[in-house]
């Protein structure tokens, strides 16, 4: 039979030196180099972890040991070891213990009866992995409510089904004005403007189909002051605390949006100003050319040249309104702070 080469190191938490021998040679049936430690006592396991720090892929503990016993001494292995699996080998069956130390953060419970080296084997293999995964998790939690908390861009998590909040950051409360207690008590549509409630349910019915992808768009929000904003809002389909939910990442374009509009503008009066040089001008001005060039080039007599100079007046003081308006227009245009 071929044994697991890889290099368990394992702790056995046993009293009884007949029990041991049998873990020990149950193990040594599938794997082929177990570094095996072994102590009789909890003071023994105290004094273990007391002078260096130790890694050990798995921890048989039997229930029963002279100085603790059952549920306190569950209670403080699962302290004094957190990142490892802790199996325990019990002779007494008592199902609803067995069940009452799973919660307590055991990862098996094995009857000493009942033990094989395969059943061992399995079970020591399995917990390993599976403390593996609980302690990915942990660390993806951990990234999460971080990035979540720390972000200094606004962001929720909302229930789908509800769509009352779940959680919210720092940056949402202060850039919203809500507390964390006004937010939980309230639902998505608490933020958006009344006229915009209809359109809520159909985005989320809509996004609800595309489960998986991050989603775009931009809407209307409405903080506790009742100031509206547009928020660009990012959101994605996430598992949170068992409900399905959308984390949410918004960032407030409000004065970007009034920026463009304010260049949209400026670039529509920048364009009556051109029509109006290349039109209004030009009419009063090729007048004004044309009578300077009669009374230049021609001879009048003063009559004439009294009546010319009239014309002249007439479509200067033309030609000066032209120009009031193209000013008008133009300080409407120009930076506040040079107003």
């Amino acid at each position: 039979m071929l044994k697991d080469n890889k290099k368990y190191k394992i702790l056995i938490v046993e009293d009884n030196p007949g029990d041991f021998i049998l873990i020990e040679d149950y193990l040594n049936e599938q794997i082929l180099l177990p570094e095996v430690t072994h102590v009789t006592n909890f003071a023994e396991v105290t004094q273990l972890f007391s002078t260096e720090k130790h890694n050990f892929d798995a921890v048989f503990l039997d229930l029963t040991l002279p100085d603790k016993s059952g549920e306190e001494l569950i209670k403080e292995i699962v302290l004094l070891i957190p990142d490892s699996p802790i199996i325990v080998l019990t002779g007494y069956s008592d199902t609803s213990f067995s069940v009452k130390s799973i919660s307590y953060g055991i990862s098996d419970y094995l009857l000493k009866d009942e033990l094989n080296s395969i059943s061992l084997y399995k079970s020591l293999v399995y917990n390993i992995e599976r403390k593996k995964t609980f302690m990915l998790l942990e660390e993806s939690e951990r990234r999460y409510n971080h990035l979540f908390h720390m972000s200094p861009q606004p962001m929720w998590v909302f229930d789908t089904e509800s769509l009352t909040f779940l959680d919210v950051n720092d940056a949402a409360i202060s850039h919203y004005g809500y507390s964390l207690q006004e937010f939980l008590s309230m639902t998505i549509k608490d933020i958006r403007p009344e006229e915009d409630i209809p359109l809520i349910e159909e985005s989320v019915e809509k996004r609800k189909k595309e489960e998986s992808a991050i989603l775009k768009r931009v809407f209307r929000h409405r903080k506790k002051n009742g100031e509206i904003i547009n928020v660009d809002i990012y959101s994605r389909s996430i598992l949170f605390n068992g409900h399905k939910a959308k984390v949410i990442l918004a960032n407030d374009i409000t004065e970007r949006l009034n920026y463009i509009h304010e260049i949209e503008h400026q670039n529509k009066t920048l364009q009556e100003i051109a029509w109006t040089q290349s039109h209004e001008v030009r009419a009063p001005l090729a007048r004004l050319m044309g009578l300077v060039n009669i009374i230049k080039n021609h001879d009048v007599t003063e009559e004439e040249k009294k009546e010319l100079l009239g014309y002249i007046l007439v479509s200067a003081e033309e030609f000066d309104v032209i120009i009031k308006k193209v000013v008008d227009k133009t300080n409407q245009i120009l930076p506040r702070e040079t107003k």
